[in-house]
């Protein structure tokens, strides 16, 4: 017996079996898992390099780009400026390019997906705005879009009607001959469409902006997007030193933090 068990160790040595055996379950639950994961598509690809705002992409394409290159604030390209021209750009003598920023960020939106988004801004503000949307992203708060208001053609009623998100847009306050904070790139409007403009007399509304959003007047109701002082993004924008719309006595302006 004891040379018949001598032969069956020799022959098939338990114990390394085992470990080897072991090895290859590990490897094989390996490949599988890495056949599991999404890669980055071409069209992906493209977006992120090229970096076209409203795009979608996968958490795993934004991972394999790199997520700092997602969050960055950045010299205005030479194609965006161009963009920008007689739109949300005009030529002035207060503001220029050297004063401004161009900024990346990734937002959630309202499908549950990753989009791309991106915001012309002061400089003296562009790290903060970095900041603020990198925690809002890390915490799935949803921004429906964010797009340069180019897209608009400058728009701003446009623009607030499709709920786009921004911040630079060379304009005077609306009503008046005196220049906007977003004209100078220190305000930043966020999910305009729900958190309206609001300007009443006694009980009656004399304004709103967007004229779409009277359902979003009321902020006792419950709704998406609705920005009060419970809110993440409130209170983001406070920290960084932002002033909120919503807290103006005279009107109320939901969307708007301005710097």
């Amino acid at each position: 017996m004891k040379i018949k068990n001598t032969w069956v160790r020799t022959v098939f040595p338990t114990d390394n079996f085992l470990k080897v055996s072991r090895l290859a379950w590990l490897c094989l639950l390996m490949v599988l898992s890495v056949s599991h994961v999404q890669a980055m598509t071409s069209a992906e690809r493209e977006a992120l390099t090229k970096w076209k705002a409203g795009a979608i992409v996968s958490r795993q394409a934004a991972e394999e780009f790199g997520l700092k290159n997602c969050f960055k604030a950045e010299q205005i390209p030479d194609g965006v400026w161009q963009r920008m021209q007689g739109k949300s750009y005009k030529k002035n003598p207060y503001i220029g390019r050297n004063d401004l920023r161009h900024i990346r960020v990734l937002h959630w939106g309202a499908d549950d997906k990753i989009h791309l988004g991106e915001m012309i801004c002061n400089k003296i503000i562009a790290d903060k705005l970095v900041t603020i949307f990198r925690k809002l992203f890390d915490n799935k708060y949803a921004i429906e879009r964010m797009v340069l208001p180019d897209e608009y053609d400058g728009d701003d009623e446009r623009q607030m009607q499709k709920n786009n998100s921004s911040c630079f847009c060379y304009r005077a306050v609306a009503g008046s001959k005196t220049l906007s904070k977003h004209a100078r790139g220190l305000a930043v409007d966020i999910n305009p469409l729900y958190n309206p403009y609001v300007k009443k007399r006694g009980n009656v509304i004399v304004k709103i902006q967007p004229t779409t959003a009277r359902d979003y007047e009321d902020r006792t109701k419950k709704f998406p997007f609705k920005i009060d002082k419970s809110d993440l993004c409130y209170r983001l924008f406070i920290e960084q030193g932002f002033r909120w719309g919503g807290a103006w006595r005279t009107v109320k302006d939901y969307q708007h933090f301005e710097y």
